[in-house]
């Protein structure tokens, strides 16, 4: 990023600080925000938040990775202890709102499960709800035997939650409010959770979701329950010419933490970092390491030095193909260089000499 783009980068970000000190008309979700000072204790009580996004590498999608037949206990075991391993203490985990319509039970006793585990490898886990991620053309969503993977396509099973005809519908939420609230009313007060993500990637519209009424209402919903852990969503990506101003708008003035993902080189990571400290709150990034661009022994020490959460994508090679870039195309040969994962699927490293970086940085903490 050179000096202008930089300018023009922190000059954006004063007004998304005047957009966000803007007073409410109307009573709103961010009338029961935590404070500042709220969310800085939280924080300093928690240490330094650090670990990875996980999908048991079994599974190819949310729905396989939570429902009956296909929940996988001894694996995320052994997973968790692999995580426990390398020093990290964070996993961040999506759920998938047909597993709770179709078993709401059910997914809640897995839920408290997965819980366990994380809790016996000292993890705390960050659950997510909502998800406008994956890719244009995904399958459908369905119960049962999910799709086998597509070889050198990134994610080929993954899905978006709820669909688009859903998130654009306000008279089908119902069942999605009561998701919600269940699932925060069983788990409000449950040590085990550092964090609710409601809405991952509001601003993501690659499959038609126009998120801000639903990102609303989840807040609402939400703040209803008043969870004793924070809420948040993360901004997706450092401003931009394109930015959906009204999601980050909204953003910056309802979340108790900030969160964000950002794939980018060091420079961009500082200057997002730069740009959010304006807030004053706790700053976790969600999502980051996609290499060759976005490496561990780029982009972790920096989060380190400013006590940044870190949270990057992907453990295992697994189903969901996350090792092969965004961009690879089904039949290209498997990547000299993986995009995300860390490990083998029999726990040995992609790369040794990463490994022993993060254990290093890691074991400061």
């Amino acid at each position: 990023m050179n000096i202008k783009s930089a300018i023009v980068v922190l000059s954006f970000g004063s007004v998304l600080l005047a957009a966000c000190n803007c007073k409410q008309q109307q009573q709103t979700a961010c009338n029961e925000r935590w404070s500042e000072a709220k969310a800085n204790t939280w924080y300093a009580g928690q240490g330094w938040p650090v670990g990875v996004n996980y999908v048991t590498s079994t599974a190819i999608n949310q729905i396989e990775m939570w429902q009956a037949e296909t929940f996988d206990p001894q694996t995320i075991d052994k997973e968790m202890g692999w995580m426990e391993d390398l020093g990290f203490n964070t996993v961040r985990v999506f759920l998938y709102d047909l597993v709770w319509q179709v078993d709401p039970d059910g997914l809640k006793a897995r839920l408290s499960r997965f819980l366990e585990i994380c809790e016996r490898h000292r993890l705390k886990v960050i659950v997510t709800f909502f998800t406008n991620g994956g890719k244009p053309d995904q399958p459908e969503a369905k119960m049962g035997k999910q799709p086998e993977p597509i070889q050198g396509v990134h994610n080929s099973g993954w899905l978006q939650t709820p669909k688009a005809e859903v998130v654009n519908d306000s008279t089908q939420w119902k069942p999605l409010e009561n998701y919600v609230k269940d699932i925060l009313t069983t788990f409000k007060d449950d040590s085990r959770i550092l964090l609710w993500c409601l809405y991952n990637e509001p601003q993501n519209t690659n499959r038609g979701a126009e998120a801000m009424g639903l990102l609303r209402a989840a807040f609402r919903w939400a703040r209803s329950v008043n969870p004793s852990q924070p809420l948040s969503s993360p901004l997706w990506g450092i401003p931009a010419r394109d930015t959906a101003l009204d999601i980050v708008a909204f953003l910056c003035e309802n979340c108790d933490v900030m969160t964000f993902h950002c794939y980018k080189d060091a420079e961009t990571m500082e200057a997002f970092i730069k740009m959010l400290k304006r807030f004053n709150r706790p700053m976790i990034c969600q999502e980051y390491m996609g290499r060759p661009e976005s490496l561990f022994e780029d982009i972790l020490p920096i989060l380190k030095r400013e006590n940044v959460g870190a949270i990057s994508w992907g453990l295992v090679k697994g189903k969901c193909n996350f090792h092969v870039h965004w961009t690879h195309k089904a039949g290209e040969p498997e990547p000299e260089i993986w995009f995300h994962d860390i490990l083998h699927v029999d726990g040995t490293p992609y790369d040794p000499a990463e490994i022993e970086l993060i254990k290093q940085i890691t074991k400061q903490e």
